[in-house]
């Protein structure tokens, strides 16, 4: 798994863009005319206070929610009325903040299940699956990628809370998406898993595209390129961190008329 820089030139065509994206709950305003675009190659951090409207604008994105007006585009493709499992084939990919994982079976076979799926093997008994050597070595070497081979073994429900998310990075990547969404991937993270974490969205490959929606301002500085914030249910900016960091109206967002001197503020290394 190796990471360079964002795909530059004439690459650089939005991997994802939403146009005027809203979605109303009768006279609540969820999401309100969300315009914005991930480009190729990077990785791209969705944030806002609580109640900004994050994860109804993520799940319209995912294909969970219908929108209220609006478009989806996937490569320039409108996805719009696709439902989740279409927008998945066509290699847009979400990981869940609450896990999704087979954590009866075990960390290899809940990545073997991916790997089958994408390659179109028809769905059979683990045991059977294991026995496809080029499946079984394919798996195992997305297990080494993310530091779980030594876990291969050990069922998905006796790993960690940060191995478990790892695992379903893993698996989210077994299927070869091109565009993988992270929902809240540290919540409940200690400071070290997320420190590890970062390190794993560091290393993915270039060639697929990571919006993230998260709290830890930590985990999306040290991360993203690119960030959007959302605010009561619009947006805000997008601009790389220092732009992000230097808005006024973002701090205002975060910690209203209160002094936001100290607000994203880095600390000296």
């Amino acid at each position: 798994m190796t990471a360079g820089g964002p795909v530059t030139g004439a690459a650089a065509a939005p991997a994802l863009s939403v146009e005027g994206l809203s979605r109303h709950f009768g006279s609540l305003k969820a999401v309100e005319d969300v315009t914005f675009e991930v480009r190729a190659g990077t990785r791209h951090a969705l944030i806002g206070p609580n109640g900004a409207g994050k994860s109804t604008l993520f799940a319209l994105i995912a294909g969970a929610l219908p929108a209220t007006a609006g478009t989806v585009r996937l490569h320039g493709d409108d996805v719009t009325a696709l439902p989740e499992h279409a927008r998945a084939h066509r290699g847009l990919v979400r990981t869940f903040q609450h896990s999704s994982l087979f954590l009866s079976a075990t960390a290899r076979e809940n990545v073997l299940m991916a790997v089958q799926r994408r390659h179109g093997v028809q769905a059979r008994p683990w045991g059977a699956v294991t026995r496809r050597r080029g499946l079984l070595e394919e798996a195992d070497e997305i297990l080494r990628q993310f530091h779980l081979l030594d876990r291969a073994s050990a069922g998905a429900g006796a790993l960690s809370h940060g191995e478990r998310r790892q695992l379903e990075v893993a698996v989210a990547l077994a299927t070869s998406p091109s565009v993988l969404l992270l929902d809240e991937p540290a919540a409940g993270m200690s400071p070290a898993d997320t420190q590890a974490f970062q390190e794993v969205v560091l290393a993915l490959p270039r060639e697929v595209t990571v919006l993230l929606v998260e709290h830890d301002l930590d985990l999306v500085f040290g991360v993203a390129e690119r960030v959007s914030v959302l605010h009561l249910g619009e947006h805000l900016i997008t601009g790389d961190p220092a732009e992000v960091r230097a808005s006024e109206a973002v701090q205002r967002a975060y910690l209203g008329a209160e002094d936001t001197s100290d607000l994203f503020v880095e600390e000296a290394p």
